[in-house]
């Protein structure tokens, strides 16, 4: 469909919009930023007319994958920083999606639709880690029913590493807080009584100090029992401990690096994100049954700044 055509149908009253996107940037004037003329279908019945909007398909893309377990089933993955899952409004390439259907071509999974094949859960843009996706739909069947269950009764174990501000009171503990939008920052999560159930537990690995030589940070262990949306970012802001880098549910605590040494300090602003990584994955492969475990070390940026922290006197 031509981009007159499509000019011509939004001024057409016969004609009605009935869904749109922002799937490209080649967009047309007077059908909505971002919409492409390839995405457009017309459609006929009567003396009526729809235009109907389609979502783009993702194209594979070659990007560099850190592969830590492949079969015919799943694919996992060392995510580093800065890769966004799937594609969204302002993120339509480059993402992981493009660079598994480059690895993987027409085998994954298409349950979670053109926008998300085999993506069964998901990674902020900058934490780093393990993530499994599923290449055919009896993956992505076992997969979602074991993320939906989070080791309640089966054996699937999603583990973090967190560096927070300042030392928790106690060795371990868990936040048990409801989880939703944010009333005001539609972009942000917040615990708001009425949100959907979240729970996240915690254990302190190690703490540094500062250049007062009193506690300033720690090093947790975080596993999650349900999955929200950012939801070890909002827990742990929430117990007062928000994660270092973290400019979202942390800016009130940038002050705090003025108590780190010269060397920490230098590792915090170099970091630029927060600092978490998806160290630990278990689950059972969703055709055979078997117990697979896979952890991944620290990546360097957070390996740095561990090792600033500790020589932070």
């Amino acid at each position: 469909m031509s981009t007159a055509q499509i000019a011509s149908a939004v001024v057409n009253p016969a004609i009605s919009i009935i869904r749109r996107t922002r799937a490209n940037s080649a967009a047309c004037s007077g059908v909505g930023s971002g919409t492409a003329v390839s995405d457009v279908v017309m459609e006929s019945s009567g003396s009526a007319q729809r235009l109907e909007v389609a979502p783009a398909e993702p194209k594979g893309e070659e990007i560099a994958l850190d592969i830590v377990f492949e079969d015919d089933d799943i694919i996992v993955i060392n995510k580093p920083k800065g890769l966004v899952v799937h594609p969204a409004a302002g993120h339509e390439t480059g993402t992981l999606v493009n660079a598994l259907i480059a690895h993987c071509g027409a085998s994954l999974s298409g349950i979670g639709g053109v926008r998300r094949p085999g993506i069964v859960h998901r990674l902020d843009k900058d934490t780093t880690g393990l993530m499994v996706v599923a290449k055919n739909d009896l993956a992505h069947a076992s997969l979602s029913a074991q993320f939906a269950d989070h080791g309640r009764t089966g054996a699937m174990r999603r583990g973090y590493m967190a560096f927070a501000w300042e030392v928790p009171n106690r060795h371990r503990g868990t936040v048990d807080a409801p989880i939703d939008r944010h009333p005001h920052a539609r972009e942000k999560m917040a615990v708001r009584q009425g949100g959907r159930e979240a729970v996240t537990h915690w254990e302190i690995l190690d703490s540094f100090a500062g250049r007062d030589g009193k506690p300033v940070a720690a090093l947790l262990a975080c596993e999650l029992e349900t999955g929200r949306t950012h939801q070890i970012r909002v827990h742990l802001a929430h117990i007062g401990h928000p994660l270092m880098g973290d400019a979202v549910y942390g800016p009130h605590f940038k002050t705090k690096a003025n108590q780190l040494g010269p060397e920490a300090q230098a590792a915090l602003a170099a970091l630029g994100r927060q600092a978490l990584h998806a160290y630990l994955l278990v689950l059972e492969h969703p055709r055979t049954g078997e117990l697979l475990h896979w952890e991944a070390a620290l990546p360097e940026d957070l390996l740095l700044l561990e090792r600033a922290l500790k020589a932070a006197l």
